[in-house]
């Protein structure tokens, strides 16, 4: 379908541009009925689901920080030092455990610090604002499609949120495409086409080995030319340190900035967070890189390291945007650092 984006004669060798092809439901097969997308769940529910997520890094955090509120009635440097332990624990790392705990220390200097409740409030306060100060307004274009590149190391999940951010949209009554630009990683096309279908919107492909910049150029005309509202591409995995990678994600910059002036609109870097401060100087590198403007944070459920999203807030100065909490189609959160806070701090 897409002569009409590109002509050729027959005798021409047929190029990597005319062989991109949408995506198709194999007939007869499992995802040619995709997965109903699934409404997010709104107030109290929405809580509850954050609460969950957070199950094991409020456990875990819990063990050591009840012990120091509850028994606190003078908060002295005795009591900073437990609750130093307490965060560092739960992977909010040095740099930002100590800023906390210095902002804390000023306070007690000017003002007494009344007991553990109003210790438990500062400190609320305290992450809330670190994970507020890098958020600003979502960029929007002033036409569609809003281009939005997912990029990050192999093995964060970055194909899976991909789908799972286009079933976030869907849900929320955007048209999306689906661009599959992770041509180099074996069965990274078959695993998004998976998820295509479960969320049922389309996807412009090539074949494994293809030029990422080229199935770019396609999808985003296709998008252009359908009104579509949303174009989410799935990019290589890849390390800051591989250079001709970081070369290829920087053409299809320069490709999608070609046909969209100010695209692309978002760069979300896809990071796991069981790993933790082991992913932090590495997701620091990538950013340097890749003009990462959001971090998605995957796995949230499985950790007790959920502090890292305060850490990468503070030491990478990027919001997260959105946090994975399962495996299902709509497990896939917008970060609210209200809600996160409440959540992970609650008694």
């Amino acid at each position: 379908m897409f002569s009409k984006f590109f002509g050729g004669k027959k005798d021409e060798p047929i190029s990597i541009l005319q062989t991109v092809e949408e995506t198709k439901p194999v007939p007869g097969s499992v995802e040619e009925t995709p997965d109903p997308v699934v409404e997010e769940p709104a107030g109290s529910s929405f809580f509850s689901r954050m609460k969950q997520a957070v199950t094991r890094t409020r456990e875990s955090l819990s063990s050591r920080l009840e012990g120091v509120l509850a028994l606190t009635r003078t908060v002295d440097e005795s009591t900073l030092e437990d609750l130093e332990a307490a965060l560092l624990t739960s992977d909010l790392g040095l740099p930002t455990t100590t800023a906390i705990l210095d902002q804390l220390r000023d306070r007690a200097r000017r003002q007494d610090i009344n007991g553990g409740e109003e210790l438990r409030q500062l400190l609320k306060e305290q992450i809330r604002a670190i994970l507020e100060a890098p958020r600003k307004p979502v960029v929007e274009p002033n036409a569609p499609p809003k281009v939005i590149f997912m990029v990050g190391v192999n093995g964060t999940g970055k194909t899976t949120t991909t789908g799972k951010l286009a079933s976030w949209y869907r849900a929320r009554g955007k048209s999306v495409l689906l661009c599959a630009a992770d041509t180099f990683r074996a069965a990274a096309i078959e695993q998004l086409e998976v998820w295509s279908h479960r969320s049922g919107v389309e996807m412009i492909r090539t074949k494994q080995g293809g030029d990422p910049a080229a199935v770019l150029y396609d999808s985003i005309s296709a998008a252009k030319a359908r009104s579509i509202d949303i174009l989410v591409v799935d990019t290589a995995g890849r390390l800051h340190t591989k250079g001709g990678l970081m070369d290829e994600l920087e053409k299809m910059r320069r490709t999608a900035a070609r046909l969209i002036p100010e695209a692309p609109h978002e760069v979300l870097l896809v990071m796991d967070a069981t790993t933790g401060q082991n992913g932090l100087q590495q997701a620091r590198l990538f950013t340097q890189a890749a003009g990462v403007t959001g971090i998605v944070l995957t796995k949230l459920d499985g950790t007790a390291k959920g502090g890292i999203a305060v850490a990468i807030a503070r030491e990478l100065n990027l919001p997260v945007r959105f946090v994975g909490v399962g495996e299902q189609i709509n497990d896939l959160l917008e970060f609210d650092p209200a809600v996160f806070v409440d959540s992970l701090l609650n008694s």
